[in-house]
């Protein structure tokens, strides 16, 4: 492979509202996940419009999986889709190297993967998931569980992100990664969600946050109280949508990432909870790795270290809290700030979500690790 095919990425902001690379954007050479349509002027086929029509062909691929990550143990591909009995590569041991460090290509990676199913099943993750993320999760998403997911969802009607978008399943397909435009090194706070919202045009991809238009859920308005009480010059806004505390570092992760309509868990035990555990697991060892610390000790401020520093995680709910612990973010020792309380629902706000103090705690500590300005403005909405 020719060496200008890895690209060592920086954990740059994605600019908002601009439009996010594609793969074939982010290699050297094209990949195979979309074929030109010769009809001029029309949508170009994916590969999901092609790979699931009678009789597609499916080929074994025989590149090693290290080619897109370094440090990565990895099985031989085998020729026949993935199954619950099989894996295309080991999973990475995080916080081994400087998360700048670590090369990722991902034409590679495309490459890498066994069959024409499981290329066609990843190119919504290859196309619009933020790369800082991408180059620690693509041996996730090539496992046999989530491509199992990736299955169930094309049945929904979740596809590609330029295929139409299903009407019954929300977020839009090009939505379900959003959380991810935070790049992992900046993460500062994640707020743990569960499900995305079941109302039409409810969810984007972010916990809690809604488009502008949409009215302010129940929830959100307690989370604007609360941090009314703790911040009395706060003014809640108008609008549901949180884009400023992403813009800040605040991952807005929910632990199921899609929901068919008005049917709330109904994607829930399908797959996203591993992954989404893989994230966390991520955070865990690199988030705050691209911010640098004050000194302790009377010692000199401390530049980004490329790994992670510590963030601050709000666990809201008896849900929220089982995650924190089963990924092991509070173990004792831990490196992060871990609060927990009841949820900011209507059926349960008032047995111990107001009155928590999260925001300000959450500032307090993250400014004593990253110094004046460290923390979030919560009124930049």
């Amino acid at each position: 492979m020719a060496t200008s095919a890895t690209v060592f990425l920086e954990d740059i902001p994605v600019a908002s509202g601009s439009k996010k690379a594609t793969a074939s954007e982010n290699t050297s050479k094209s990949t195979p996940l979309a074929v030109a349509d010769p009809n001029k002027g029309k949508r170009q086929r994916t590969l999901f419009d092609m790979q699931f029509e009678a009789g597609a062909a499916k080929r074994q691929k025989v590149e090693v999986a290290s080619r897109f990550t370094a440090g990565s143990t990895t099985t031989t591909p085998t020729s026949s889709p993935p199954t619950k009995a099989t894996a295309v590569t080991k999973r990475r041991a995080l916080g081994t190297q400087r998360l700048n460090s670590i090369p990722f290509s991902l034409s590679a990676f495309v490459e890498s993967l066994p069959t024409d199913d499981a290329r066609a099943l990843l190119a919504l993750e290859c196309d619009t998931m933020g790369k800082s993320w991408l180059k620690l999760l693509a041996d996730e998403i090539a496992q046999p569980y989530f491509l199992e997911l990736k299955r169930f969802l094309y049945k929904e009607g979740v596809k590609g992100a330029a295929d139409p978008a299903p009407p019954k399943v929300y977020p839009q397909p090009k939505d379900i990664y959003a959380w991810s435009n935070t790049p992992l090194g900046r993460i500062k706070v994640v707020i743990l969600g569960q499900d995305p919202y079941p109302g039409r045009g409810q969810a984007h991809g972010y916990s809690f946050s809604v488009p502008p238009g949409i009215a302010i859920p129940a929830s959100l308005q307690n989370i604007y109280t609360e941090i009314r009480t703790e911040y009395p010059s706060f003014t809640p806004p108008r609008h549901g949508h949180l884009a400023g505390w992403v813009s800040q570092g605040v991952l807005l992760l929910n632990a199921v990432l899609t929901v068919r309509a008005n049917d709330p868990n109904s994607h829930a035990e399908k797959g996203w909870e591993a992954f989404t555990d893989r994230v966390l697991r991520v955070v865990d060892a690199y988030g705050g790795a691209n911010l640098g610390r004050t000194g302790v000790e009377g010692k000199s401020d401390e530049p980004a270290s490329g790994f992670g520093s510590g963030v601050v995680v709000m666990a809201w709910g008896a849900k929220a809290a089982k995650r924190v612990s089963a990924v092991g973010l509070d173990k004792p020792g831990s490196k992060h700030l871990i609060l927990k309380s009841a949820h900011p629902s209507p059926r349960s706000a008032d047995n111990g979500f107001f009155g928590n103090g999260h925001f300000k705690k959450a500032n307090e500590w993250l400014e004593q690790r990253y110094g004046p300005g460290g923390g979030v403005d919560w009124s930049q909405l």
